[in-house]
């Protein structure tokens, strides 16, 4: 079926055959014709045409110049030459020189379909190329953001890369890491979350340009690959740039949220010639920066090179220190302050390790976290100190009633298995539920403080002592303390640590003391290492503590000895 509203622009036809075309082609809508150079170049660029039909015969023009001037625009519209000269040679030239038919005079109905067929073509291609892009860009940019993605970034610095190779310029890699959207997600929804990435990469674009392109490589992950650089100063400064983008609160159905960015940097050629290496060191600067403070930024070194090996090295052999027997534990005196006895004992886990040596926990806690087997160090440590607490119960009648104190880290805490796992312990063991006393950090209670009431009544119905360990630092709600059942307040080394310097941190101490007596719970100071330190709890009544001033840690034969004399002697 012919096709109606027709635009056709004709190039340099006679009145006769503009006539004869209008008369025999009644779906054309707009119509123009024109015979010079200028004219042509105008129409071309002002309107989009269906067709174009060029009059051969009767041109003083060359078909090639109009079709040149058609490649100039970079538009797809079907060319058909329309001429009275029916040579072979002539039609094959033509279409090598890109007219797309060439249709003799006098045949209406076979220009009618060689319209059709080359509109048709267009079409198809046009399509195909819509489709091509929507592959490339699908395949090259972040659907969220609608930033370039890895696969782009990978291109795009490697190129950038090429261009500095052989010169003394430098360039530097930015890895900028957004915390907390898995948190956003499980509390706010996904769509929110969604939306502060958007908002946070459209702050992120002010800095992109031709010379420091900016991509989402991942979740929560943007790059930057900066040639701008010129020194170490200038590749510090950008990264502060990047800082003051989250320092304004970003608004979201109400809600407002304050982001918290990590930035690893790696500089080119000092911190690798590839992009792969590039992306490696940045990675590694941005891991090892995990645990400091928020909004901060890390530039790789090769210390931080070796830092990584040795982290690579630990994990593996994390993996086997179970079935080598390479871990082991130590015990700290828990210490009655208004008596002087040992009252119980803490259980902390040793490495070691056949290559670094002895290795405490926070060497290698932190990697057994990430890597999930805190859950088998758990469960090790805590049959492990039962066994041991059940020895010393049974080979002295003042031992029977001393505690042991084993920590229990989230992960542990958040397994569903967790009360099956310690019952097994206590039924293996022989030990009894009221020796034991498991310490749980505040800000682990408080993560989720209506499934932590209900695990720690479980717990509780086992008889089982429960430690709230690290308070003071964190951000525990009365209106949920209260609910717990906690039977210890274990206070933060780090308010016992000042607790002689600073005012305010003696008078937190107080507090909290005089809150416990007021929910009938003890009182436990940690990290007491000074005679003032003990003086001051002693005179509030505190009731337990332990820390360097009674004893450090200790193998469970020197525990043994200690355990003969009953009381400490700093006490005695």
């Amino acid at each position: 079926m012919p096709r109606r509203n027709l635009k056709l622009l004709a190039i340099d036809f006679t009145e006769e055959d503009e006539s004869f075309l209008c008369s025999e082609l009644n779906n054309i809508h707009v119509y123009k014709n024109i015979n010079n150079l200028p004219d042509i170049r105008s129409a071309l660029w002002e309107s989009d045409w269906d067709v174009i039909l060029f009059n051969h015969n009767n041109s003083f023009l060359d078909y090639n110049t109009a079709l040149n001037l058609l490649k100039e625009t970079g538009k797809d519209i079907p060319f058909i030459i329309y001429s009275d000269e029916s040579d072979e040679n002539a039609v094959l030239s033509a279409i090598y020189s890109g007219a797309h038919d060439y249709v003799h005079k006098g045949s209406v109905l076979c220009l009618s379909h060689a319209i059709e067929r080359e509109i048709r073509n267009a079409e198809i291609r046009q399509e195909k190329i819509k489709a091509e892009d929507k592959i490339y860009h699908l395949a090259f940019y972040d659907g969220l953001t609608n930033l370039p993605n890895c696969n782009l970034f990978s291109e795009k610095a490697s190129a950038m890369l090429a261009k500095l190779s052989g010169t003394d310029n430098i360039a530097a890699l930015y890895i900028v890491n957004f915390d907390r959207l898995p948190y956003i997600n499980s509390t706010y929804g996904s769509g929110v979350g969604d939306r502060l990435i958007q908002q946070f990469s459209r702050r992120l674009t002010v800095y992109g340009d031709g010379n420091c392109f900016l991509a989402r490589i991942g979740g929560c992950k943007f790059a930057f690959f900066n040639s701008n650089v010129t020194d170490l100063e200038s590749v510090q400064e950008f990264s502060n740039q990047i800082m003051r983008l989250a320092i304004s609160p970003i608004t979201i159905e109400n809600f407002v949220f304050y982001l918290q960015i990590k930035i690893g940097i790696c500089v080119y050629p000092a911190g690798g010639e590839n992009l792969t290496k590039l992306l490696a060191n940045a990675e590694s600067t941005l891991s090892n920066s995990r645990y400091l403070w928020k909004n901060n930024c890390s530039c790789y070194t090769k210390e931080l090179d070796e830092i990584a090996v040795t982290r690579s090295v630990m994990e593996t052999s994390l993996r086997y220190a179970l079935e080598r027997n390479e871990l082991l534990l130590h015990y700290q005196p828990i210490v009655d302050l208004q008596s002087g006895d040992l009252s119980g004992v803490e259980a902390l886990i040793r490495w070691n390790h056949p290559e670094f040596g002895l290795l405490l926990p926070e060497k290698f806690i932190p990697l057994a976290q990430e890597t999930g087997l805190i859950i088998d160090l758990g469960r090790w440590v805590l049959r492990q100190a039962c066994r041991q607490a059940r020895l010393w119960h049974h080979e002295g009648r003042g031992h029977r009633d001393l505690s042991i104190s084993v920590n229990i880290s989230a992960i542990e805490f958040d397994q569903a298995q967790l009360i099956t796992i310690i019952s097994h312990a206590l039924a293996e063991t022989g030990i009894s539920p009221k020796q034991l006393e498991l310490e749980i950090s505040e800000s682990t209670l408080m993560g989720n403080a209506e499934t932590s009431i209900k695990v720690l009544q479980a717990l509780k119905d086992m008889d089982i002592r429960i430690a709230m360990d690290n308070f003071g630092t964190g951000y525990s709600s009365l209106r949920y303390l209260k609910h717990f059942s906690i039977d210890i307040l274990k206070i933060d080394r780090s308010l016992i640590h000042d607790i002689i310097v600073d005012p305010d941190s003696s008078e937190i101490i107080a507090a909290i003391i005089a809150m416990a007596k007021n929910l009938d719970l003890s009182v436990h100071a940690a990290g007491v290492e000074t005679k003032e330190q003990f003086d001051f709890l002693y005179h509030l009544r505190c009731e337990r503590a332990q820390g360097f001033l009674f004893n450090r840690p200790m193998s469970a034969p020197e525990m043994q000895q200690l355990l003969a004399q009953r009381k400490i002697r700093a006490l005695a």
